[in-house]
């Protein structure tokens, strides 16, 4: 078990699929309870907190609307009844709703900044209060290379990505002295639901731009996520870490 998660339990947001699922599973073999949250598909859900368990560890999930302040407070709530002390939080979940500039409405550009920029600071504000009580904890937010540099059609996404990245690097000054990390992963092109509801002519045209020749898998990320949980990356914070292949170079 990681020692930054022994007694305690991580969350996992968004993790009933994909990139999210893949972390849950990734924590659990790694000896974390877990739990992790879904916005609609309980079934999926529940299959990946089974898959956890099977490996050993207490797992559940949660359904969440993550721009809801009472959600966020009652997830944190739940997993700490339940689970114990939350010691690892992994902010993942995130929306989208693409689309110019132009023609991009308010409620299409606040919807993506509430799930995807505001859901994690209050999830964050939420399990200090744990993490700063034992002067140990880690929190990971999974942005993405929209955020660093920009997508066209994605101004909300990018946007609020930045913003993670901007709120990973204030909160590890913020908390440092407390022995909490903070971190951010920027994933590239992962193959998840997302990436496969893209065109052919785009995807074969990413790849050709890829170093490494392909998309990445969610373990890729998840793994990265397991490393900055773990005592190993107990000095590192306030980074960005980018899995895209070299897609950026």
């Amino acid at each position: 078990m990681s020692g930054d998660n022994k007694n305690g339990c991580a969350i996992v947001t968004g993790g009933s699929r994909g990139i999210g699922a893949a972390i849950a599973e990734r924590l659990a073999r790694d000896g974390c309870d877990v739990v992790l949250t879904y916005r609609s598909n309980a079934e999926q859900a529940e299959t990946v907190a089974a898959s956890c368990r099977s490996l050993g560890v207490r797992a559940f999930a949660v359904q969440a609307e993550l721009s809801s302040e009472d959600d966020c407070l009652n997830l944190v709530e739940a997993a700490r009844d339940r689970l114990g002390p939350i010691r690892v939080l992994v902010n993942n979940a995130g929306l989208t709703r693409d689309g110019l500039v132009l023609r991009m409405s308010r409620e299409q550009f606040s919807s993506v900044i509430d799930v995807n920029l505001i859901g994690p600071f209050m999830l964050c504000k939420a399990v200090l209060t744990d993490m700063v009580r034992a002067r140990r904890g880690r929190i990971i937010n999974i942005s993405s290379i929209a955020g660093i540099y920009g997508n066209a059609g994605q101004a909300n996404y990018a946007a609020a990505k930045s913003g993670l990245i901007g709120l990973t690097r204030t909160l590890a000054k913020e908390v440092g002295s407390r022995g909490i990390t903070v971190n951010a992963i920027a994933p590239g092109f992962i193959e998840t639901d997302m990436t496969a509801a893209l065109p052919e002519e785009l995807k074969s045209g990413a790849v050709k731009n890829i170093p490494l020749g392909r998309f990445g898998q969610p373990a890729d990320v998840a793994a990265a996520v397991g490393f900055l949980a773990s005592p190993d990356a107990a000095y590192i914070t306030g980074q960005v870490l980018e899995i895209a292949g070299g897609l950026t170079l």
